[in-house]
């Protein structure tokens, strides 16, 4: 199948100053045994992963720790966000085998925490929801030990699918808004910045246990009272976890950095955020949605029962 390039129309936002990258975002290339071992498994199981799609700069840090963001329902997505690698197109059928091999996957990688994700899937009539029920049920009976968390679409206009996904139970339900509403027509054409917050209001609802979490990146031009009315829309909607890193621009075709954001504006949206209640907050220049997912479980974990404690003293 012949893959769509990427945004061909945002040319005339492409950015004819190159902002040099500052020292704290840089990286050392992947090298480690570990690293190429995650490789090989995920190429002799035929799996995607986010980390090599949307060319995540720390994969060489994770895929070390044997930590990969699983991605399903193929590798073609049905949507053309301004700031995300994956490709656009029309995808390739549902693979009724791939939540089997997810689950070797991550048997095999002995992991304690996965997180699964997936493109767009506005072709099908669950948005994909009932892969990704699959993939947990899948996991659960060859891993049981393993957390889940997953990093779904919006779903928009997909009725029942969030039902389905919450039925299977999974330990960290996540959603991205990606950026504040007044730059959705920009970076997020395909979505709605209330659907996004609904959806997460409405898996607490369901689940009210769950842990809900959502990231933003930032550098494309938002401004700090923007970012702050954002927490407090997630905080209306009981989200529990936040993420915020650097918007990085993949390729000259997308949308292009306005600035790099300093480690210490990072430290202040922690600051900010963690003042409004939010049990977790990870934020950082190469904080990422799915980060150091396995380590901030537990501290969630332990942050609700410091909660719960306290509320019942």
């Amino acid at each position: 199948m012949t893959k769509t390039m990427r945004h061909p129309e945002k040319q005339k936002n492409i950015s004819t100053v190159s902002l040099k990258k500052p020292e704290w975002l840089k990286v050392r290339a992947p090298s480690s045994n570990n690293w190429k071992k995650v490789k090989n498994l995920m190429e002799s199981k035929k799996l995607v992963t986010v980390c090599e799609e949307a060319a995540c700069p720390n994969i060489g840090e994770c895929w070390s720790k044997r930590h990969a963001t699983m991605m399903i329902l193929g590798e073609i997505c049905t949507r053309a966000c301004a700031f995300c690698n994956i490709t656009t197109g029309v995808p390739n059928a549902i693979d009724v085998f791939e939540p089997v091999r997810v689950a070797e996957a991550v048997r095999d990688m002995e992991l304690e925490h996965v997180v699964i994700t997936s493109v767009d899937r506005d072709d099908l009539i669950d948005g994909g929801a009932a892969q990704f029920a699959n993939t947990i049920h899948e996991i659960r009976k060859k891993s049981s030990y393993t957390t889940i968390e997953i990093l779904t679409p919006d779903f928009r206009n997909k009725s029942h699918s969030l039902d389905i996904i919450m039925e299977s139970k999974p330990d960290v339900f996540n959603h991205n808004l990606e950026t504040v509403p007044g730059l959705y027509n920009d970076i997020r054409p395909g979505a709605r910045y209330f659907t996004s917050l609904k959806l997460l209001d409405d898996a607490k609802n369901i689940m009210p246990d769950v842990f809900t979490k959502s990231g933003i990146m930032v550098g494309f031009g938002e401004t700090k009272k923007e970012v702050l009315q954002l927490m407090d829309d997630l905080r209306a909607a009981n989200v529990d976890f936040l993420t915020i890193g650097q918007y990085l621009q993949p390729t000259p075709k997308h949308f292009p950095i306005k600035e790099f954001i300093s480690p210490d504006t990072f430290e202040y949206y922690k600051k900010y955020a963690y003042g409004k209640g939010f049990l977790m907050v990870s934020s950082s220049p190469l904080t990422r949605s799915s980060y150091h997912a396995s380590e901030d479980f537990q501290k969630l974990k332990n942050e609700r029962i410091k909660l719960d404690l306290k509320k019942s003293s």
